[in-house]
This record gives C-alpha cells, structure tokens and sequence, in this order.
C-alpha cells in the first residue's frame, strides 16, 4: 500500500464499526452515534450495510483457524452493520478506549462506562469494532469505502476540518466545513444549543477530555 502523504498536524483517520447486535436496537444505535459525537469526532463518512459472508472472511482472515473464527463470521453477516470513518487528533486510541476491552467480561470490571461495558453481551457481540494502528485503518476503510481516496481527503477535507469550524448535519449523518460565504451569512448556526439535533459546531481546538477507564 502507497504510503499516504500528510502533515505533522493532520487528523487521524480510523475504521469504526457498530456491529449487528447494535444495529438491531435503535437505542443502542443512537446511544453508541451520541458517543461519537460527544467526544468531538469528525464524522468523514457513514453508511449501512449487509456484509456477505465472503466478504466477512476477508475480513477476518488473520483469524481463520481460530476457534471464533466462524461464529464471528457468522455474526458479522446475520445483520446490517453501520460504517464510519471517524476522524480526530488521536482517533484510533480514543475509539479503543471508548469501545473499551474486547472481552465484555474484562470491560465491564476494567472499564464498566465504555462502549462495550455498558453495551456488549459476548466477546463476539460487543458492539462494536475499531481499527488498531494507522496501517489497519488505511486497509480497513477501503474496505468499507472503496471510492473514498484517504490521499484525496488529506489534500481536499482535511485541512478545512482541522483548522474549523465545522458542522454537523443529522440529515447527511457527516460533518463539514462552514464555508465563508456561510460564515458572512446572518445565521444562527454558530449559536445552536450543545443538545440540539440540528447542526452543531465545533472546533478541534478544543480541549478533549478522554474518559477514565
């Protein structure tokens, strides 16, 4: 894999996966997408989608032979899926501290708020998953996003996301950048309440408080 050109001061860039026991439950859905947005992630892209089993064992095949192998595959084909890319100054450690241990067992002692503590039911349905290096995120977001160019984004997106401000729009389920000829608009954007489902706006200037595991 070509090696992807960006600056000391670029946004990361991880793979973040809502598995099919979450998909299932609204509430769990919506809970785990308010984590994400809570913790001053940039939504890049998302999607919904059913994964076939071929395309689970691809995957997972640094696995195969392992004795989940195939409950796992099994599992990540029997319902849809939600697909982000997430971006933030330090976004694959943070996912992984907010999804907490794979083990539910080990979470729930070891980190009894995060994602998986609170959320997960077995080491296979934990409810989420998330890239652990810069290597895995770069194969696993073209896997879930084939037509997305991380190249093309850290040219185009990435230093209007970085230096802000940005926006949330519920309808698109992504963040963007304000243009200027928005900023010099009347407009009641920049003023909207934290809890309001409209858009919202941040700056990545910000302080960012990781949560205690």
């Amino acid at each position: 894999m070509a090696s992807i050109l960006r600056s000391p001061q670029a946004l990361q860039l991880t793979l973040a996966l809502i598995k099919p026991d979450a998909v299932a439950h609204p509430l769990i859905l919506e809970a785990v997408h308010e984590q994400i947005l809570s913790n001053k992630f940039l939504i890049v892209r998302t999607r919904e989608l059913q994964w076939r089993k071929e395309d689970c064992r691809r995957f997972y095949r640094e696995h195969e032979g392992r004795f989940f192998y195939q409950r796992l595959v099994e599992f990540m084909a029997s319902g849809p899926i939600r697909a982000y890319i997430l971006a933030h100054k330090d976004a694959i450690q943070l996912w992984r501290t907010l999804m907490g241990p794979t083990r539910v067992f080990r979470a729930r002692h070891m980190a009894p708020d995060s994602i998986r503590g609170s959320l997960g039911l077995t080491d296979t349905r934990n409810t989420t998953h998330g890239s652990d290096s810069v290597v895995s995120a770069s194969r696993e977001i073209a896997a879930f996003f084939p037509d997305f160019s991380e190249q093309r984004w850290y040219e185009e997106e990435e230093p209007q996301l970085r230096c802000g401000p940005v926006r949330y729009s519920p309808e698109e389920g992504i963040h963007c950048a304000l243009g200027r000829e928005t900023l010099n608009q009347p407009s009641k954007v920049l003023s909207v309440p934290e809890g309001n489902r409209g858009l919202k706006t941040l700056s990545l200037l910000d302080p960012i408080t990781c949560p205690k595991t």
